[in-house]
């Protein structure tokens, strides 16, 4: 056996009597306090400009909120903060009321007044029931040997001209005797026309028809016999419009 050393791995005892375990590694070297000062000064500028940035942007914040609190309604500026609150933005009067020269600018683009714009008033037209027609005969009473004149007289009692169909298409002088009906200037006319005429206001047109003292049938089929002695009566018609009635007398 060796002989066993006082170094190395052994167990050695200290002055004081007690056992103190070698370190297995190297030791670790102590830091200096100014190592530690400099990590507290780092500490402290991070906390500082962390505490900076917080403030710029609540104060940035505050800045835009009262920015658009000042700016004049419906006034327009640079593009909103996106960190500012938005703020509602009332509508002003000016916005609300148009000012007078635009209160003339809108009833101009309108359109013309109601009064410009009005129907003027309709012409007055011609009353078909002021267009009057009148019989008559040239005489009471006729002879045997006399032939009747039978007139149509028409009347315009309108206010104003109007045109008339006065022509022999419209025309119609009839005869009768009690429920007999004698003769119609209808029955065997030819070459009936139509004649268009201004008659002027409260004046009259007239025409005039012969009678033969025949008598007549509708589509002009020969009669044998002959009006006989006695009293007639006489109606003109032009148009829809009839006449009274004209006596007169065959002797």
């Amino acid at each position: 056996m060796g002989r066993q050393g006082n170094g190395g791995a052994g167990m050695r005892a200290s002055a004081g009597g007690r056992v103190r375990r070698p370190a297995t590694g190297r030791p670790e070297p102590r830091q200096s306090a100014a190592v530690y000062r400099r990590r507290r000064i780092a500490v402290l500028v991070l906390m500082v400009m962390i505490l900076g940035v917080l403030g710029v942007g609540v104060w940035a914040a505050v800045a835009a909120v009262g920015s658009a609190a000042d700016v004049p309604k419906g006034a327009t500026g640079a593009a909103p903060d996106p960190r500012a609150v938005p703020v509602p933005e009332a509508t002003s009067s000016a916005q609300a009321d148009p000012s007078p020269s635009s209160a003339q600018e809108t009833a101009a683009s309108a359109g013309p007044s109601s009064a410009s714009t009005a129907a003027p008033t309709a012409t007055p037209s011609c009353d078909p029931h002021l267009i009057t027609v009148a019989a008559a005969t040239d005489k009471p009473s006729y002879a045997p040997n006399e032939k009747p004149m039978f007139t149509l007289r028409v009347t315009n009692a309108n206010p104003m001209p109007c045109e008339v169909n006065v022509g022999t298409k419209q025309m119609e002088f009839l005869v009768v005797s009690g429920t007999d009906r004698i003769f119609s200037s209808k029955d065997c006319q030819t070459d009936a026309q139509d004649l268009p005429k201004t008659i002027a206001a409260g004046a009259s047109e007239s025409a005039n028809f012969p009678w033969d003292r025949v008598r007549s049938t509708e589509g002009c089929k020969a009669v044998a016999t002959q009006p006989k002695p006695g009293f007639y009566v006489m109606t003109a018609s032009l148009g829809a419009t009839t006449s009274s009635k004209a006596v007169f007398e065959l002797k």
